[in-house]
């Protein structure tokens, strides 16, 4: 009776490796922690603009891009959203070099490209940060499903501004293949972008 408990066990566990190493090889569902877009959303290539020159979304192609739109002025969700990813490209230690955090400001009046530049870098040397044209930041948030609003701030803090603080990330390809939103932490971050990254 024994035995044929622990060989029951035994057959239960081949089976569940056989099951897991069926879905890697078929492409079955991951236990992801952002809302998986299957297919990927497709949007256009856009160019605007970096401490460097010109930026555009296809510069990228061929590694996992990790878009935020957020604001240098920003009080909260920025510095915090910027904080995790920062934590993020640590814990993926070198795979890190497959990722491309970019940093879209959703305010162009005062972001300009050196400024959202600084603040990009104080945060990690290789996340680029852009801005651009209010026509041009509003075609590009709208074209990823961001909203963006002027808000009445402060005498100190001027305008804010209300926007989305979802995370977006795009396959190799550079079309949104995963949204993260606010509460996703690094280390759930690291992990879906491990699994985006063994997928190639």
């Amino acid at each position: 009776m024994k035995r044929l408990i622990i060989l029951g066990a035994v057959a239960i566990l081949l089976g569940a490796i056989l099951i897991g190493t069926l879905f890697l090889i078929l492409g079955g569902p991951p236990a992801l922690n952002g809302t998986l877009l299957d297919p990927p959303m497709s949007a256009p290539d856009f160019e605007l603009t970096s401490v460097d020159g010109t930026v555009r979304k296809s510069d990228f192609d061929g590694k996992i891009v990790v878009i935020f739109f957020g604001y240098t002025f920003c009080p909260d969700v920025c510095p915090t959203t910027l904080s995790r990813l920062r934590e993020t490209m640590v814990l993926l230690g070198h795979q890190a070099s497959e990722v491309q955090v970019l940093m879209v400001s959703v305010d162009p009046e005062r972001d300009t490209p050196e400024r959202v530049a600084a603040y990009a870098h104080d945060f990690n040397p290789d996340f680029v940060g852009l801005t651009g044209e209010p026509e041009k930041i509003a075609t590009v948030a709208a074209d990823f499903g961001i909203f963006h609003s002027k808000a009445e701030g402060s005498a100190e803090t001027g305008y804010l501004v209300d926007h989305t603080a979802a995370v977006l990330v795009l396959n190799r390809e550079g079309d949104t293949r995963l949204i993260w939103a606010f509460e996703t932490t690094p280390q759930q971050m690291a992990r879906d972008l491990n699994y985006l990254i063994a997928k190639g």
